[in-house]
């Protein structure tokens, strides 16, 4: 059996070596799933040299997700700062606009190391352009085929559906224009909202993963929620 297509030219050389009539067509054939593939990584090392060079501004019927901004502090801290919003996040509740400051910064960082995309979500309908949730893709394997994505939203906007379009837009982008093959989330089972939104967008529950992290109520499981490219059905 031949190896996987990153070994195939150490394969052929072997063969050609092993057995100088190895036929030519053979090599030829072989060769070809091996130009395809790098061809293919060519392509989508270019797309992801262009997901983080610049943060992509994604557009649905309502919302825009665009690059969070320095001015968008004040409207983040609203959301970072609200306990009942944050409860479920994974990271502490802000106490000063200068945690918020510095949240911003290691985003920043993170997204110039590559680990993270992290968009402002605004409605498009608003003439101040006002941040009132954020989404990310984040936790990407080596290769760009996996990663997690996250969420947050200013409770005063919860129950209007802007979750939903906002994931989904991002959904769509990671699916169809970094072609990542899996993308994951991980919630607490006691959030139901966020359990609600992924099941709708078609995400399978996966397990959990008892006391996994430390909040501050203590020892908390992780519960693992897929979807995969080909289950991914963009919705209208």
């Amino acid at each position: 059996m031949a190896p996987d297509n990153d070994d195939l030219e150490k394969f052929i050389a072997d063969c050609a070596r092993k057995a100088p009539d190895f036929p030519a067509m053979g090599r030829g054939c072989i060769a070809v799933p091996l130009f395809a593939r790098r061809r293919n990584r060519r392509l989508l090392d270019m797309t992801i040299d262009k997901a983080f060079s610049t943060v992509p501004t994604l557009t649905t019927r309502r919302l825009r997700l665009r690059e969070i901004r320095p001015t968008d502090a004040e409207a983040i801290f609203a959301t970072s700062s609200d306990e009942e919003a944050m409860r479920y996040i994974g990271r502490e509740t802000h106490q000063t606009i200068e945690d918020t400051r510095d949240y911003m910064q290691l985003q920043q960082l993170r997204y110039a190391e590559r680990t993270v995309i992290r968009w402002g979500v605004t409605l498009r309908n608003d003439g101040h352009d006002r941040v009132i949730g954020s989404c990310s893709l984040h936790h990407f394997d080596e290769g760009y085929h996996r990663a997690e994505i996250g969420y947050e939203l200013n409770r005063a906007y919860w129950g209007q559906g802007i979750m939903p379009e906002a994931v989904s837009a991002i959904l769509t982008y990671g699916f169809t224009e970094m072609e990542l093959h899996r993308i994951e989330a991980v919630i607490d089972d006691a959030n139901t909202r966020s359990k609600s939104l992924l099941l709708k967008l078609g995400f399978q529950y996966e397990g959990n993963l008892r006391q996994r992290f430390v909040s501050r109520h203590g020892f908390e499981n992780e519960y693992y929620y897929g979807l995969l490219h080909d289950e991914w059905r963009p919705k209208a």
